[in-house]
């Protein structure tokens, strides 16, 4: 056996190599040669960590704790069945305790003194943005596992929930066409309420239907009497709703005081849940409606083997949409680190466009220009039990187009960075501020 090496005067080649120098290069070599055997195939120390960032205490605490169950279950499920690279996976918890600035710290310390290889979690708009610029500037990964106002498209985000035209725009359609065309919107105010309103806004003129009144509270206050003299007052048709978190068990209790029935006023709701209905009286919820990508009373195989194992591991409690989406986006995320040998996460963004999964909801499959999944819209209303009737799907799964092709990028640029403005660089309403905003306000008219 000879070794070639190339002298600095040109291509001559030498062979000078002694007997012990042979020994022992050749001995390197042998090593070198069973290294992807012996080594490379083996598992690395220590489990493969993960983030999972949602709030346990705050407004948000009874809408993403579920979540958390069901991310922590698709964990779980994954090392009964071994792990993943012959390593077991850990989960650190983290509370954004229903903060958007809670939660980009949080995020930060996940991924420089916890060094977690993904992050899971955000519920609100306004969080998910405050996390989005520290794993952009972290160079990191997060699965989001909720419906939102879309308008956005990261190379860091693995979007689980739906995009508007997989909510919001069928919705509002279905909605004008079976009860009328005057609207009342109401909403939490930041982000998602402010910019799915938007949305609706531009969207009612194409379907000849109309915004009668607009209406905003602080996330967490119950304070909705202003709003329900207004709804008395408009007469709407129906009522799309976008309040989130504990808001909601207030506005559908003073709905009932004041006497209005879903039969008379329907309200359709993009953020309410099974979680959430079961906070209320029954007489005070049912025959309203809400629109997911997911609902508890599905009945696929798949739904049924998903839900056993939620009550099996956690107990008998209601299931959401962004639960089942947040159990997807960690069956995708291990189904990418299986492909890609790694939980890098650059690697694991690049395996990731390449997935589909049988999901409870049916068929998902990452879209690969917008990073989002393509989903199947359902319609739900509540019945005496507390859960949801589907009574309307699309007829097939919807491509996610986060920029609906009814506004341009130039008006949704200019509202965002109108919003985060007047909020103080927030992606909130400040809690000093009003508790409502007039209908015809500056966030929804059009730029100049």
């Amino acid at each position: 056996m000879h070794l070639y090496y190339y002298h600095d005067s040109g291509f001559n080649l030498n062979y000078r190599l002694t007997n012990r120098l042979f020994a022992f290069l050749t001995t390197v070599f042998l090593s070198l040669v069973m290294l992807p055997a012996a080594s490379f195939s083996q598992p690395a120390s220590g489990p493969i960590r993960v983030g999972i960032l949602h709030s346990q205490t705050g407004t948000m605490a009874r809408s993403e704790k579920p979540v958390i169950n069901a991310t922590l279950l698709a964990i779980e499920q994954i090392n009964a069945n071994g792990g993943l690279l012959g390593r077991r996976v850990e989960a650190v918890i983290a509370d954004g305790k229903s903060d958007e600035n809670v939660f980009a710290a949080e995020a930060e310390r996940l991924i420089t003194e916890e060094h977690v290889d993904v992050l899971f979690g955000c519920w609100t708009s306004a969080s998910r943005k405050a996390v989005k610029l520290v794993v952009e500037k972290l160079d990191h990964l997060l699965f989001y596992p909720v419906q939102y106002e879309g308008l956005e498209s990261s190379d860091h985000i693995i979007y689980t929930g739906a995009a508007p035209n997989q909510q919001i725009v069928p919705a509002v359609s279905w909605a004008v066409k079976k009860f009328g065309p005057r609207v009342y919107l109401i909403g939490s105010n930041y982000i998602f309420p402010r910019v799915a309103n938007w949305l609706i806004n531009r969207q009612l003129p194409l379907i000849n239907a109309e915004v009668v009144g607009e209406q905003y509270i602080l996330l967490g206050s119950n304070d909705v009497s202003d709003i329900i003299n207004d709804i008395q007052d408009k007469q709407p048709d129906v009522i799309f709703n976008s309040i989130n978190g504990d808001s909601n068990v207030a506005f559908f209790h003073a709905l009932r005081e004041a006497g209005i029935s879903a039969k008379e006023m329907p309200v359709v709701s993009f953020s309410l849940a099974e979680s959430g209905i079961r906070l209320m009286p029954i007489d005070e919820i049912a025959g309203h409606y809400a629109v997911w990508n997911y609902f508890q009373s599905l009945p696929s195989a798949q739904n049924k083997a998903f839900i056993s194992a939620l009550y099996q591991h956690f107990g008998e409690q209601p299931v959401s949409d962004p639960m089942e989406a947040a159990w997807v986006g960690v069956q995708m995320w291990a189904n990418a680190v299986r492909g890609a040998r790694t939980s890098d996460p650059k690697a694991i963004h690049n395996n990731i466009l390449q997935q589909s999964l049988a999901a409870p909801e049916g068929i998902v499959s990452v879209d690969q220009g917008s990073n989002h999944l393509w989903k199947t819209a359902y319609i739900g209303q509540v019945n005496r039990q507390h859960q949801f009737d589907v009574i309307w799907s699309s007829e097939h799964a919807l491509k996610p187009f986060p920029y609906p092709l009814f506004v341009s990028k130039h008006e949704a640029e200019w509202m965002l960075n109108r919003l985060y403005s007047d909020w103080n660089r927030q992606w909130s309403a400040p809690v000093p501020a009003a508790s409502t905003a007039p209908a015809n306000n500056a966030a929804t008219s059009r730029p100049e």
